[in-house]
């Protein structure tokens, strides 16, 4: 019998849920078709500490454990990631592992450590946004888009932070094993919108900051309040009690966009939670939430997400267990 070998790469200061999240979505997996063996290899065995106290054992050390024949890769983030990409044995075992294996993947910063070990060079790479900054100013041969949830580079595959995680070892189980298997572990996991990975990092309260007058807050809330309604330049100004071109400038200067783009982006999470939530039709959803019509939406869409949005109501609908 055909089996994967999917190690996970640990260290001192890992993020726990990068660990536990995407290792708990394989062994759902192996239950369900025997095709993984999932092992853990830090640069010391034995108790390894997560960055918030949580303690894994593990059985190898870089030292012990053979780079060869290893399927997947999966190398975790976390705050301990910057002293681990100065661990000269854990970097060279890195790269001779990644060498080698069918899939090199990485979760959160732990791109960071790919990128020291010679592994993802010339790739296009995501990670969790806080280190976008750093990630480009320190290996300027890779492509940041800290956009995606996680991004697929021929075998290279990196994912944002935490809980993005699992998303992308998702995306591995059913680039291996088909949509069916896929599915049914995000049910039993209650992981019930399994996202795609063109999926935005950033809904509305990330992407923009918070408004600091009373007039900007009045807009934003009346934004928010109806997507649908109409929030053209003059309406917004006449809420705000200011000109046009005043609320122009201190809505952009305080949100850090435009109005119009705030509406339409507040829109579309309107959109994207109507076609997870229910069935009515894309055209009704267009109108409902005031973007006109379907082909509106479906243009706004590929625009922010990269995906259609019968694409995203097919990913996203939550089903019974």
């Amino acid at each position: 019998m055909y089996q994967r070998r999917i190690v996970f790469v640990a260290f001192e200061g890992y993020q726990s849920l990068d660990l536990a999240g995407p290792y708990e979505v394989f062994q759902q997996a192996g239950r369900r078709c025997p095709d993984y063996v999932c092992q853990i290899v830090s640069p010391v065995a034995g108790r390894v500490r997560s960055d918030s106290g949580l303690q894994v054992y593990v059985d190898d050390s870089v030292a012990e454990l053979s780079p060869d024949g290893i399927d997947t890769l999966v190398v975790v983030g976390g705050s301990g990631v910057d002293a681990a990409r100065v661990d000269p044995e854990l970097v060279a075992w890195l790269a001779a592992a990644g060498a080698t294996a069918r899939r090199v993947t990485s979760v959160c910063s732990g791109v960071f450590l790919l990128a020291a070990a010679g592994l993802a060079g010339g790739h296009r790479v995501t990670s969790h946004w806080s280190r976008a900054d750093q990630l480009r100013c320190e290996y300027p041969e890779l492509t940041v888009d800290t956009d995606p949830i996680f991004i697929r580079d021929r075998r290279v595959w990196t994912s944002a932070g935490v809980t993005a995680g699992m998303d992308l070892a998702l995306a591995l189980v059913e680039d291996d094993l088909g949509r069916d298997i896929a599915h049914a572990i995000a049910q039993e996991l209650v992981l019930f919108l399994r996202r795609p990975g063109s999926q935005s990092q950033f809904s509305v309260p990330l992407w923009s900051s918070q408004p600091s007058s009373d007039p900007i807050r009045c807009v934003v809330s009346a934004i928010h309040a109806d997507p649908g309604a109409r929030h053209r330049i003059g309406d917004l100004a006449c809420r705000a009690g200011l000109s046009p071109r005043h609320l122009q400038r201190r809505f952009t200067a305080e949100l850090g966009v435009p109005p119009a783009e705030y509406v339409e982006r507040v829109r579309i999470e309107a959109a994207r939670r109507a076609l997870a939530e229910g069935e009515e039709p894309v055209a009704a959803i267009a109108r409902r939430c005031g973007l006109g019509t379907a082909e509106t939406l479906r243009r706004a869409f590929h625009r922010h997400l990269g995906v259609a949005p019968s694409d995203y109501r097919d990913r996203f609908r939550s089903t019974d267990c």
